[in-house]
């Protein structure tokens, strides 16, 4: 028992410890192990290892131990810029691979960068600025080799319909640039942060489950909100719910372009067949991937050919040649619409940080390399604040790029640096080749990228699996739909909270039974030939031992007693005398917890009622100990296994 010196410390391997439950007196031979006490450690050294654990689970300097200076510093360079691990080791076959996957992404992210720049109502050109100097700045800091960086669908979307709530973007054009910017800044000193701070677990609030709905809800807007070109209606709402958007779509019928809607539906349709082509047939990824640019030539060609007949199809104009301006002069740190930067920033922050880590994490795997998430996000983070100062807005991992660049066989991160290339060269040379290029083309690529994001077999079998989950994912994608896009994602992150407090404050705990010839002792319910054993009631707790669930822990448990003693009344067993409590999932207690086993044994001493406690945790044990409790218990008020307490308490019953 518990600390007391006539306990066994040791187990003797000689000796086999046999309890029969039910009947027989266990044999003079039992051994009791004492439950032990965890090394004693000061509080700084508590204080030390548990901070180590919740910001350095993954020791990332670990391999600076036992080195010289010169080799710190070496690896030093190479933990902050991973440009520096594999450099050194370039050859060119690996850049022959590099610059085929390279060129690919590029044909993808080029009509891509002027849809998502549309996407989120920002001048096409701004969507080629975003193709350029993010992927150099991600190619020196990043750690995935795979991860295809550019504006994406979701934080377009997100950006475009928080700021258009309070600002127009066709009658104030200048205020909106500067918001998008200064949005854009703050996304990357918030995502930076995260990772500078390593506190990257404050992402992992958005739930899989909150995201596949999400996600759901944002495609099915977005694509809506390409009715307006692919109809080739002039006045259309900007509002991103539903109801608006259909109405607006049916309003406006008078402006219906027959020319536009032909044009627009052919398209859409070849592309959708080219992403159905590569999805049965993966060694055809280079069809979809190609599609993008070919229907922007094709449909360049072809309008330009019609342009005296073809009035009634809308066309991207005129865009500037040149590299990247600076921006630094457009932030916006004062003024009224700071706070709705300052918002617009974290929530496209968080959004388009979840997507590039789920992305290169999700290429790593496939090539068994690890991609530091902290590393990642200060990458994307740093990335996001340069890309402010050089007229770009929030960009990140891109999905479909990154699945691009990993099927035409990227080795390293130069693949974002021949992208970049392949853009600059666009941005000098090219620009006045898209003059003719249609809005509807451009409106039909944004569909059929946003499609894959409808994740309907996540879904159902999320209604499989978890049917909270499933609620929280139903919520996010009707909140999106109906409400609006940031306070759809809201409800659902608050779901996801509500989620996390419901198991914690409401744990579970189950009845256990010793499964015969053998001292494991198991869930009654989900084992059917555990046996109860007589007199005694076993309990399991599987949660931590918290204020947030002491009250209800401490009712249920009473109500465990009121029931077994009912039911040993009806079936005329032998009387109760000991509730055993195993603590072996009890991670964590605190001083409500202590005090609620304080106040339940004390209620189950009143009713002649024996409370034991089994196998509590290091940190659970140390603070029994602390609090003194546990002399409250007495001498057979603490075992090592259940196994062992109700052997040596059924032994001092027969004596």
């Amino acid at each position: 028992m518990g600390l007391n010196s006539n306990r066994v410390d040791h187990f003797d391997s000689h000796h086999q410890t046999v309890v029969r439950i039910q009947t027989d007196i266990p044999p003079p031979s039992l051994e009791i192990h004492s439950v032990r006490l965890p090394p004693e450690q000061t509080t700084l050294q508590k204080l030390k290892r548990r901070l180590s654990e919740i910001f350095f689970p993954d020791d990332p300097l670990h391999g600076f131990k036992n080195q010289t200076r010169f080799t710190k510093l070496i690896l030093a360079l190479q933990f902050l810029f991973p440009i520096f691990q594999w450099a050194p080791h370039y050859s060119l076959n690996l850049l022959r691979s590099d610059i085929i996957s390279g060129l690919t992404i590029a044909s993808l992210a080029i009509p891509q960068g002027i849809s998502y720049a549309k996407l989120a109502n920002l001048p096409p050109i701004i969507g080629l600025y975003s193709s350029f100097v993010p992927p150099l700045i991600y190619s020196l800091l990043g750690s995935s080799r795979h991860l295809g960086v550019g504006p994406v669908s979701i934080a377009s979307l997100v950006m475009g319909s928080m700021l258009s709530e309070s600002v127009s973007f066709t009658s104030d054009p200048i205020l909106y640039l500067k918001l998008a910017f200064t949005a854009t800044f703050f996304a990357g000193l918030f995502q930076s942060s995260l990772g500078f701070l390593r506190l990257g677990f404050v992402i992992d609030f958005l739930s899989k489950a909150t995201l596949v709905g999400f996600m759901a809800g944002a495609a099915i807007i977005v694509s809506l909100q390409q009715l307006k070109g692919l109809l080739g209606i002039t006045h259309f709402t900007s509002k991103m719910q539903m109801v608006p958007v259909m109405s607006s779509v049916f309003t406006h019928r008078d402006e219906w372009s027959w020319q536009t809607i032909v044009l627009g539906f052919a398209f859409l349709a070849f592309l959708l067949a080219t992403r159905h082509i590569s999805m049965k047939k993966p060694k055809l990824f280079w069809v979809s991937a190609a599609a993008p640019l070919t229907s922007v030539v094709l449909s360049t060609i072809l309008v330009f050919l019609l342009r005296d007949k073809a009035h009634g199809i809308a066309i991207i104009g005129h865009l500037p040649k040149g590299l990247n301006p600076p921006s630094t002069n457009m932030l916006y740190f004062s003024g009224p619409h700071l706070a709705l930067a300052i918002k617009t920033g974290i929530v496209t922050g968080i959004l388009s940080l979840t997507e590039g880590i789920a992305v290169g994490r999700t290429f790593a795997a496939l090539k068994n390399y690890q991609v530091d998430g902290n590393k990642e996000m200060m990458a994307i983070g740093l990335m996001n604040m340069a890309g402010c100062c050089s007229s770009c807005y929030v960009t990140t991992g891109s999905f479909s790029r990154s699945a691009v660049n990993y099927n035409a066989g990227a080795q390293t991160a130069v693949s974002n640096i021949i992208m970049a290339a392949a853009v600059l060269v666009t941005l000098l040379f090219l620009m006045p080749l898209f003059y003719y290029t249609p809005n509807v083309v451009l409106g039909a690529i944004i569909i059929t990228a946003v499609v894959g994001l409808i994740d309907y077999q996540g879904a159902y079998k999320l209604w499989k699996v978890d049917k909270l989950d499933f609620l929280a994912c139903v919520c996010s994608f009707f909140g999106v739909l109906f409400i609006s896009v940031p306070l759809g994602l809201g409800i659902a992150v608050s779901i996801s909270v509500f989620k996390v407090l419901l198991h914690v404050s409401r744990p579970n705990t189950v009845v256990l039974g010793n499964i015969p010839g053998t001292q494991i002792f198991h869930n009654l319910n989900r084992y059917r030939e555990a046996l109860r054993v007589p007199s005694f009631l076993i309990l399991a707790v599987e949660s931590p031992f918290y204020f947030a669930n002491s009250t209800y822990l401490q009712e249920r448990i009473l109500r465990w007693v009121r029931e077994e003693e009912e039911r040993i009344k009806a079936n005329n067993e032998s009387t109760l005398k000991c509730i055993i409590l195993d603590m072996t999932a009890v991670t964590a207690i605190d001083t409500s917890g202590i005090d609620t086993l304080r106040e339940v044994r004390k209620i189950l001493e009143k009713r002649s009622l024996q409370l034991v406690l089994t196998n509590p945790a290091g940190t659970v044990m140390e603070k029994l100990h602390q609090s003194n409790i546990l002399d409250s218990f007495g001498q057979k008020g603490l075992y090592l296994t259940v196994g062992e307490a109700v052997a040596d308490i059924s032994l001092s019953w027969k004596a």
